[in-house]
């Protein structure tokens, strides 16, 4: 196994991944209550992809982060023709009856190695690890309840999350802010070389790990597995 003192993960498609039932809930109650235009329910499963996408890749060009709030006013606005009659749209419940419907259709662990892979990492007892993740239409706090409804969390010493922090990858603020949580009386000597990234994102993983001086690890998008990190 090749030793590094510090492991970062991005979360989703690394570590973890949509429920599809979730997704299909979620455009369910949309179509039902922000359906003036009486859009098809693909047409609404549409407009959730378009702007997830959107949002995405002006996270990743601006380097920080739009909020799940704006979003969802996005998806709203869109499936009424670009309207931007807000005003009656309440934020806070639409955004706690995702958070429902999301633990009652929870996310997945990735793929059946990555619970093994986290505790052989932590075993050792040399290495400290965390989560830095992009978020778009879920929040950070209610993805920690997730990492810790799907046992991941034991395995991680801290999370670090767009929307938190306003900052998203690959901007390398980001990175330095995971940099600097690390622990350093742990690990009192640490060299950037001794410091992995792993994640699925060809630009905002391995390019922003890279563009930082620390070594970085694609993984799923391609065909490695995080059993890589084991070799």
């Amino acid at each position: 196994m090749a030793f590094y003192k510090h492991y970062s993960f991005d979360l989703w498609l690394t570590l973890i991944k949509s429920n599809p039932t979730f997704k299909l809930e979620r455009t369910r109650y949309f179509h039902a209550k922000f359906n003036a235009k009486q859009k098809s329910i693909d047409e609404v499963g549409a407009i959730f992809r378009q702007v997830d996408l959107m949002v995405n890749a002006i996270n990743e060009k601006t380097g920080k982060n739009v909020d799940a709030d704006e979003m969802y006013l996005m998806v709203i606005s869109m499936i009424n023709d670009f309207s931007f009659e807000f005003n009656e749209v309440d934020l806070e419940k639409i955004y706690n009856d995702m958070e429902e419907l999301l633990f009652e259709h929870m996310p997945l662990v990735y793929c059946e190695n990555c619970l093994p892979v986290l505790s052989q990492i932590k075993e050792s007892n040399l290495s400290s690890t965390n989560i830095l993740s992009n978020t778009g239409f879920i929040k950070g706090n209610t993805l920690k309840k997730v990492l810790h409804h799907l046992q991941i969390d034991q395995f991680i010493d801290f999370q670090l999350y767009s929307d938190e922090v306003r900052l998203s990858k690959p901007n390398h603020k980001f990175f330095e802010l995971m940099l600097n949580n690390i622990d350093r009386s742990k690990h009192p000597e640490l060299d950037l070389k001794h410091i992995i990234h792993v994640g699925d994102n060809p630009h905002a993983d391995i390019r922003g790990a890279n563009a930082m001086g620390i070594q970085s690890m694609l993984i799923n998008s391609n065909n490695q597995s995080i059993l890589t990190l084991l070799s």
